[in-house]
């Protein structure tokens, strides 16, 4: 039997170890290559399995490699496992959609280019996700009865508008489930479907009952407008099914119920983690106003004791990443960055920016920082020692200033990192300068 995700921390060291391999000031020698944000199988993603995506990472020669699910995390064992077989720290975090009313009724879109006052939290580094706290219990149960509602009553609703149409598909939430289970091979528990996941079946259902001569016409009549994808292009007919049959003001879309930003941010403490936020930047045109302005969204995010920010770097452009991330590190921010694959689109592991091209150099060692601090936070936190923030999300007051704070736990997660990758040390300042 595999030990399990926290098992599996606690058994690189004890903290007195790695902070007197951090006290020598030594960095890892390969400056690893760090992606803090996949998503993995139950949840909609690129990768069949954990198998896979590790993998993936290990081919590209990542030694950092964060998941962010949604709502369960029983997958995590084996993704610890795997990631140590490969020589890759595993970092756990997860992803919640919350909503900040005042924001909604003013029209302020967030992190959401499609919904005023939505915005997506991410928690980085937990650890109690084996055996919540009551808390977390409380409020991730919530958060899954109302996923679970909405998309039970959207597969419902899809159904009848594909039987409206001569299609029948046969789907319910159960027969979706099923389909995830089979796809994935795990537990019926581990799922909670996701709007990828229902469209996805129906496009699948809709292949096996219409002739491939016949599907752009009857896609048409469907959505009620002509269909643009490929007769066999299995991705772009999914993507058709979300935009004319499953997003507000269509046919098949069932309101959200969202908990607070506040709950939000009290499931990621209780879980261990660190509440961080995911900028949209330019991957909204226009830009978002909440983000507009960088040097207001940081005073923003540190009102709402959010220190922490990620990029999904392949949605900007290099000049912008640069801009918004220096901006924000040198306000004292830890800023990550990840790729997601939470689409079937193929593409590298390795984040890069809008149209492949890479990210600036200095910018990649601010994310390697970022990773590191995660990984030192997740090392203590596992420990029951005082991480980067406390369960209220406060800085760790040890540190009289956030660049020594970073400072300490860029240097202590380098360490936590290389006895995962079991790598040897060497001096250099070169990070020490960021």
């Amino acid at each position: 039997m595999r030990e399990s995700a926290v098992e599996a921390l606690l058994s690189l060291g004890k903290p007195e170890e790695m902070s007197a391999s951090a006290a020598k000031g030594w960095l890892p020698q390969s400056r690893p290559k760090v992606n803090t944000h996949i998503h993995l199988p139950p949840n909609f993603s690129a990768f069949e399995s954990v198998a896979e995506a590790v993998e993936s990472a290990s081919r590209e020669g990542l030694g950092v490699l964060g998941a962010s699910n949604y709502y369960h995390f029983g997958v995590y064992s084996d993704f610890a496992a795997r990631s140590r077989e490969r020589n890759i720290f595993p970092l756990f975090g997860l992803e919640i959609v919350c909503l900040i009313e005042e924001l909604s009724r003013r029209g302020v879109r967030v992190n959401d280019p499609g919904n005023p006052g939505k915005m997506y939290l991410c928690g980085k580094a937990i650890t109690r996700f084996e055996e919540m706290t009551g808390e977390a219990r409380d409020l991730i149960a919530i958060i899954r009865r109302e996923d679970s509602r909405r998309m039970a009553e959207m597969v419902k609703r899809l159904a009848r508008i594909f039987v409206s149409h001569g299609v029948e598909t046969c789907l319910d939430e159960d027969v979706v489930i099923d389909r995830v289970m089979r796809r994935h091979g795990c537990p019926r528990s581990w799922v909670f479907l996701q709007e990828r996941h229902v469209a996805q079946a129906f496009q699948e259902s809709f292949f096996e009952h219409v002739k491939e001569d016949e599907r752009a016409e009857r896609l048409g009549k469907i959505f009620g407008s002509a269909s643009h994808a490929a007769p066999d292009g299995a991705v772009a007919v999914q993507s058709e099914i979300r935009k004319h049959l499953m997003k507000a003001g269509k046919p098949g879309y069932v309101e959200e119920r969202f908990v607070t930003l506040e709950q939000a941010r009290r499931l990621t403490l209780a879980l261990g983690g660190i509440p961080c936020y995911p900028v949209l930047a330019d991957g909204a045109e226009p830009a978002c106003e909440y983000e507009r302005d960088v040097d207001e969204l940081i005073e923003d995010l540190k009102a709402l004791n959010v220190h922490c920010a990620e990029f999904i770097p392949v949605r900007n452009k290099p000049d912008v990443l640069a801009r918004y991330v220096t901006a924000m590190r040198k306000s004292g921010m830890v800023v990550t960055a990840g790729t997601e694959h939470n689409t079937l689109d193929a593409r590298a592991i390795e984040p890069a920016c809008a149209g492949g091209r890479p990210v600036p150099e200095e910018i990649q060692d601010i994310f390697r920082e970022g990773a590191c601090v995660l990984a030192a936070h997740q090392f203590l936190a596992v420990h029951d020692r005082p991480g980067f923030v406390d369960g209220d999300g406060n800085l760790n007051a040890a540190w009289d200033t956030r660049q020594k704070r970073i400072d300490a736990f860029r240097v202590l997660g380098a360490a936590v990192i290389d006895e995962t990758r079991f790598q040897y040390f060497r001096p250099t300042t070169e990070l020490a300068a960021n």
